[in-house]
């Protein structure tokens, strides 16, 4: 089972981002309050977890849970040509927070996957809003787990619109990681408009 939470009593946001590895496309990123009272009533909260950690089916089962027991919720997405400005990390943080900025209510406190943030002033304050990173943390509490199924589950949505426009490059499938697949179709037909053209693209 999972943590609730990190700090008790205060309005706490989980964020999680998907996507720092392919080759094409955005990255996604979420965040994710939740009430601990409420998840402890909710049976499908018991099965949440790293999305790495759970099938296809369980993502996609979970993710309209969490869409209606959540506090509130925000996903969205960066673009190729923002990352190939930015890198993939600023971006991938740049994620989050533009996924905290429209959450329908302001945090007291952030718990972040992974070990790298930037201070986050919400637009119009003047005071930081304090993180805690935490390496495997859509592994340990159930916010970020909770961002990371819904960052994971709208990011594939969007590589299946993508494969509908490139079906060349497998992307239904592979994602648009570096897979031999995705390789062998940027070799023989060139790069998209949403390939990462500060990534190595070239096997």
């Amino acid at each position: 089972m999972l943590k609730e939470c990190m700090i008790r009593g205060l309005v706490e946001a989980g964020c999680d981002e998907a996507g720092r590895g392919p080759l094409a496309g955005s990255v996604f990123a979420a965040a994710v309050v939740l009430d601990p009272e409420r998840v402890r009533r909710v049976p499908e909260f018991e099965w949440l977890n790293d999305s790495k950690q759970l099938t296809d089916k369980q993502r996609y089962a979970l993710r309209p849970v969490i869409e209606r027991e959540a506090v509130a919720w925000a996903v969205v997405d960066v673009s190729p040509q923002e990352i190939d400005q930015l890198n993939i990390l600023q971006c991938s943080i740049l994620g989050m927070q533009r996924a905290l900025d429209r959450l329908s209510i302001r945090p007291q406190h952030i718990l972040v996957d992974g070990n790298k943030w930037k201070p986050y002033v919400p637009e119009g304050e003047l005071l930081e809003i304090p993180a805690d990173t935490v390496v495997h943390g859509d592994a340990t509490y159930m916010s970020i787990a909770a961002a990371s199924v819904l960052a994971k589950t709208y990011r594939d949505d969007y590589m299946l619109r993508l494969h509908a426009e490139y079906p060349q490059y497998g992307w239904a499938t592979n994602k648009g990681y570096p897979t031999a697949e995705h390789y062998a179709a940027i070799k023989k037909y060139g790069v998209t408009p949403y390939h990462r053209m500060t990534f190595n693209l070239k096997m």
